[in-house]
């Protein structure tokens, strides 16, 4: 569906990048006064987030302390002209924040995942002139985030930002979430006129890896970024871990460096457009080549089909991927590209076989 959006630049006058920051959780009066207070001394366009409904992943542990921390919010925009934000996930949670001015609204990665939820929120907001974030789900299913967006926008909400808080994986690696960067391009090329921020906080789970996926957001020309910042990260009810205190906040943002959309010297432009004229050249080798290879595939299975042979050829199959593999590190590729690469080559090439097969 062609989505109705009003842009950014018209409801929210920023200079790249856009900053949303603030406390995993509102924990206590103090705190999110002090926290906001040093944002606001140096990030003065910053909007100020923080969480009010905590629901977490076991019972027992801290859940928000709920409507009385929007008193605190406003107390916030008021002392320090900062907007404020929080997470909604019930229409409870939409009427109090609606009632107490809360600025702007953002869905969070359990709730996106659930349409159901999604529709609850969007009916709340019928009619209501409130921006909205939306936080991609925790596994990789980009339809599942272009319904949630969809779902608001059919409420008439037109003020709308994507944030990609990366992808929850099973197995453990250096980051909380795998930041799978294809997710949010992908959204971009579904949704152009969708903003898109990144939270990397939730996808590095430390601050040692915090600088390096801003910068990557950044380079992938996102809008902003969703910091988690803590007066005090050692004392934090509520993802301790990945927090940074507003003056590390102020470090790593000085440090980011703000690459342009396009480049402004017309000869450096020529010689980008020459490199990707030899782009397009290669690429349409590529799928002449793929072509060749599909046609080859289909032989084979006429073959299979002729002499009553199974398809699929597991062994085979290993041996391509262990050859490739070796050649592709022998060139500089990474393994799991290749595989990735690979895996998808082979899905078709079965396909193809199936189809003569069937035929």
């Amino acid at each position: 569906m062609k989505l109705k959006l009003q842009a950014i630049q018209e409801w929210l006058p920023h200079n790249k990048p856009l900053l949303i920051a603030g406390p995993c959780s509102a924990e206590t009066r103090e705190q999110v006064l002090e926290t906001a207070d040093k944002i606001a001394q140096y990030f003065p366009n910053a909007i100020y987030r923080a969480g009010l409904w905590k629901p977490r992943s076991r019972a027992g542990n801290f859940e928000g302390v709920g409507n009385k921390g929007i008193k605190w919010l406003q107390e916030v925009r008021e002392q320090y002209n900062l907007k404020v934000c929080t997470e909604v996930a019930s229409v409870k949670h939409i009427e109090a924040c609606l009632k107490g001015n809360v600025d702007m609204l953002w869905i969070g990665a359990r709730t996106t995942a659930n349409p159901f939820s999604v529709q609850e929120i969007a009916n709340a907001l019928q009619g209501v002139d409130i921006p909205v974030m939306v936080k991609n789900p925790i596994s990789d299913d980009l339809e599942l985030w272009i319904g949630a967006i969809e779902r608001l926008n059919l409420a008439g909400i037109n003020k709308i930002i994507a944030i990609h808080r990366g992808i929850f994986h099973p197995k453990e690696t250096e980051f909380r979430n795998q930041p799978m960067w294809e997710m949010p391009i992908q959204l971009k090329s579904k949704l152009p006129d969708v903003p898109i921020i990144c939270d990397p906080s939730h996808i590095s789970g430390n601050p040692r890896l915090l600088p390096q996926i801003a910068q990557k957001a950044l380079d992938l020309d996102m809008d902003g970024l969703m910091i988690e910042t803590h007066i005090n990260p050692k004392l934090a009810l509520s993802d301790a871990a990945q927090q940074v205190t507003p003056a590390q906040l102020k470090k790593i943002m000085s440090a980011l460096v703000i690459r342009n959309q396009a480049c402004k010297n017309e000869k450096l432009t020529d010689k980008l457009e020459s490199l990707r004229e030899q782009i397009d050249l290669l690429d349409d080798e590529l799928v002449d080549l793929l072509a060749r290879r599909m046609a080859l595939s289909r032989k084979i299975g006429k073959f299979k089909k002729d002499n009553n042979v199974t398809i699929l050829q597991i062994r085979r199959w290993k041996k391509i991927l262990q050859t490739q593999s070796k050649h592709g590190a022998l060139v500089g590729f990474d393994e799991k590209f290749i595989h990735a690469l690979f895996t998808l080559v082979h899905d078709e090439s079965i396909k193809a076989q199936t189809e003569v097969m069937n035929g």
